[in-house]
């Protein structure tokens, strides 16, 4: 029998441990583009070490659908990561506690329009659509040495809605 975890919804407060929530949230920073545009700035807490630069990667993910078998997790020690839909659906963001191993799995539901930037070395599922289209841009650490750990986890936890 594997462990349950239930999705919450996605908020700035819940997920800031893990990264930071990327989202159209309260009054715009800034009115740009002859007062047509409103910039939210700053958003996420980028980071991609000393040995690294920031790469734009495109990235089509098959959906998936709750409730969700999670056998798998991975980090990636070197840089932040961000998912950045370019759609307007719900999608599953699953996280775990820091370690060498994960600690406790938490997950959330993504609203329309949220995006999220993982902390370096956060343990996450994987990209996790919920509807077709799966796009999503992926704002992360490029550079010459390993960046990828990835963690089978010994029981499979089913996430649920």
């Amino acid at each position: 029998m594997s462990a349950a975890v239930h999705a919450a919804p996605l908020t700035a407060a819940g997920f800031a441990p893990y990264g930071n929530v990327l989202e159209l949230a309260g009054e715009a920073d800034k009115i740009i583009n002859q007062g047509l545009c409103g910039r939210f700035h700053d958003r996420a807490a980028l980071d991609f070490g000393p040995e690294g630069r920031a790469g734009i990667s495109l990235f089509d993910a098959e959906p998936r659908a709750l409730p969700y078998r999670l056998e798998l997790v991975e980090r990636h020690p070197e840089g932040s990561q961000a998912f950045i839909p370019m759609h307007r659906n719900p999608w599953l963001v699953i996280v775990a506690g820091a370690g060498d191993v994960p600690g406790e799995i938490r997950a959330f539901l993504a609203g329309p329009g949220q995006g999220i930037n993982f902390h370096r070395g956060t343990w996450h599922g994987v990209l996790t659509p919920l509807h077709a289209p799966g796009m999503f841009a992926v704002v992360d650490r490029i550079g010459d040495t390993p960046n990828l750990e990835e963690y089978w986890l010994p029981e499979p936890v089913t996430v649920t809605a």
